[in-house]
């Protein structure tokens, strides 16, 4: 069989067609850079007498050289130019996303272990209550491993508050994920174990170095709990022929005796420690890419009552794999061009039976949450002369949040106006180095009136208040 140059800059070889997916097809007009780069490479070298004869020849040993040299450059080139659009990952996240785009497609035969982490500390001042703390947020470890082409295993393991002791509040020591991952093909694979779903722009991507502020957004803290982990099996793809990504997962449902009053479902989690696997949750996500673009849609659905069917009905509270059912929903778009970024992101979660649980457990659940933010960013590096900048960030940004947790109450709950808050965030992150940031912003924060009847306090509440942060942080 004879293999002509035309055919292989007309995409019908199966090599071609491969290399492009690997070239970046999800990342709009950089897959078109790349396609009209290898059609002049070819172009070149159908000039070249001696290039074209083997070239063109599917029978020559070389034209199998040709074919793996071709692969193996595509992928690397675009595993540079993807990264680059990207948010950073740590070389632990690098060798997860690696497996199933380029170690399955070169066919790499031999193990890795990479080792990296992130962490971060803060300072902050409030200036209402004229108080000030230091403390070490996390810090971070690590560590992945590559069985062999297909199967690779993800562990990050995390101390919060730098000191966990007994009889004392505060600290925590815990795994946020470990799952082995399990490629299918280039384009697909699944994940089972410890994971963070994909449900907005923060969960999977909540490296220090990746967000701007000292502080993660509260809407995707107290609307979204982010970090959310929990135990189950996702699978992941992306199309051969759109530039969409998608996940679907099955994991473990929340628990509602745990939600607390002021911070939403965050409580319900069960976050790998015994959780109950008579209720179940279902999320799936969608992404799409269009040039500097990127838009998703997210949602998930769970039970969340574990009990039994004897002792939910003592509590008169719905049992079963979706008892007592919570949803919630996300919409996302981020945009990145030329040292200007800019996001917004708006979720809601909805609670039908926020009355039964209320009544069973006491813990006073809103029926409706709801939360947004919008942010805009600029590099003033972006266009620096000297070469010594140009390796260097200089983020100034300004976000907006609002958020309100008790949005929509039931009959037997009592409203909190502090619950309902609007913030505005301005400030920096200098990053010297892509895995290093040093941060500093101003928040603005207003919030409803209080409600006595909750708190018992006779002292005036005062519903605006500043904050002062500064921070660092890194990821290796």
């Amino acid at each position: 069989m004879r293999m002509h140059i035309t055919t292989i800059i007309n995409k019908t070889d199966p090599v071609h067609s491969k290399a492009i997916h690997l070239g970046g097809f999800f990342y709009g007009k950089t897959s078109q850079r790349f396609s009209h780069f290898i059609k002049r490479f070819f172009l070149f070298l159908k000039e070249l007498p001696i290039l074209s004869s083997f070239l063109c020849s599917s029978n020559n040993n070389l034209f199998i050289m040709y074919k793996n040299i071709y692969l193996l450059a595509f992928a690397l080139l675009a595993t540079q130019m993807v990264c680059a659009q990207e948010f950073r990952k740590t070389p632990a996240q690098q060798l997860m996303a690696n497996t199933g785009e380029d170690s399955l497609n070169l066919g790499a035969a031999h193990s890795k272990t990479i080792i990296s982490g992130y962490g971060d500390l803060s300072y902050s001042r409030d200036f209402n209550a004229q108080t000030a703390t230091l403390n070490l947020n996390r810090a971070v470890l690590f560590v992945g491993h590559q069985f062999n082409d297909r199967i690779a295993l993800f562990t990050e393991l995390e101390v919060e508050d730098a000191k966990v002791a007994g009889g004392e509040v505060g600290g925590e020591v815990a795994f946020e994920q470990a799952y082995l991952k399990f490629s299918l093909n280039p384009r697909q694979y699944i994940a089972a174990g410890l994971f963070v779903p994909r449900i907005g722009i923060l969960n999977e991507n909540h490296l220090p170095v990746n967000f701007n502020g000292v502080e993660r957004p509260l809407v995707e803290q107290l609307v979204i709990p982010a970090t959310w982990r929990e135990l189950g099996v996702a699978f992941y793809g992306q199309s051969s022929s759109l530039p969409i990504a998608y996940s679907l997962a099955l994991v473990n449902g929340l628990d509602a005796s745990g939600f607390q009053h002021g911070s939403g479902i965050r409580e319900g989690r069960a976050e790998g420690r015994l959780a109950s696997a008579n209720n179940l949750a279902v999320t799936a996500a969608v992404q799409y890419f269009y040039k500097d673009w990127k838009f998703q849609v997210s949602g998930y659905a769970g039970g969340t009552i574990g009990l039994n069917p004897t002792k939910a009905d003592s509590l008169k509270v719905h049992s079963g794999a979706f008892g007592s059912t919570i949803f919630l929903g996300e919409g996302d778009v981020q945009y990145a061009h030329n040292g200007f970024a800019a996001k917004a992101l708006a979720c809601a979660i909805a609670f039908p039976d926020a009355v039964s649980i209320n009544a069973a457990f006491g813990n006073n659940v809103a029926s409706m949450m709801l939360g947004a933010y919008g942010e805009l960013a600029y590099n003033l590096f972006q266009n620096a002369h000297k070469e010594k900048w140009k390796t260097k960030q200089l983020n100034v940004f300004a976000r907006y949040e609002y958020f309100d947790l008790n949005s929509s109450i039931p009959s037997n709950g009592v409203r909190d106006g502090t619950l309902q808050q609007s913030h505005i965030v301005a400030g920096f992150g200098y990053l010297p180095m892509p895995n290093v940031v040093i941060k500093a912003d101003i928040r603005l924060m207003h919030t409803g009136a209080e409600n006595p009847l909750l708190t018992g306090s006779t002292l005036p509440y005062k519903q605006s208040n500043t904050i002062f942060n500064l921070g660092i942080g890194y990821s290796f």
